[in-house]
């Protein structure tokens, strides 16, 4: 079965294998013919902006957390006028990240679990996309029905009295022989 998933518009993997207890920070910013990619990819007239800064720390040999700003600039085709609306998205991100090697019965490897009822996000790679939930949170951040200031919708008038229907306009002429 093939993934028809589409491709996310911008990656930023990082190998938190590599991490140390101090921590790490990084930058995921999207520029040129990816603000593009980013626009097409979100449904949106344009992308102007998008940037994330990420903290991230590790809490054990398989236990993660992170931490991101994400701040982006949008613009969006009003569901009234269909003029621009130009939207700004903050938003604050936490994860924890579980590592889970799955592995075959068969082959003898460990397999690792979480043990808390507080269940962590499960990945099964240590390259870490950290575009991803920066991009999640983005697209739950933009407003499915963006309305200009000041614009209203207003009802197409309806007149009180309906035009005669051709079944009664038929009926007429047939009275009529």
């Amino acid at each position: 079965m093939k993934n028809t998933a589409p491709a996310l518009p911008i990656r930023h993997v990082f190998d938190l294998g590599a991490l140390s207890p101090s921590g790490s920070t990084a930058t995921v910013t999207a520029k040129g013919d990816e603000l593009a990619r980013l626009a097409k990819w979100a449904g949106l007239d344009a992308v102007r902006t998008f940037c994330g800064n990420v903290a991230m720390r590790r809490l054990s040999q398989t236990r993660f957390a992170i931490e991101a700003d994400l701040e982006a600039d949008i613009v969006q085709s009003c569901v009234v006028t269909l003029e621009p609306v130009e939207t700004h998205i903050s938003r604050h991100i936490a994860r924890e990240l579980h590592f889970v090697r799955h592995a075959d019965p068969a082959s003898g490897e460990l397999t690792l679990a979480a043990g808390d009822d507080e269940v962590p996000e499960t990945i099964t790679a240590l390259d870490y996309d950290l575009a991803a939930p920066l991009l999640e949170e983005f697209v739950l951040a933009i407003d499915p029905y963006p309305r200009k200031a000041g614009a209203a919708f207003t009802p197409i008038e309806v007149p009180e009295e309906a035009p005669e229907s051709p079944f009664g306009v038929l009926k007429k002429l047939k009275e009529r022989d």
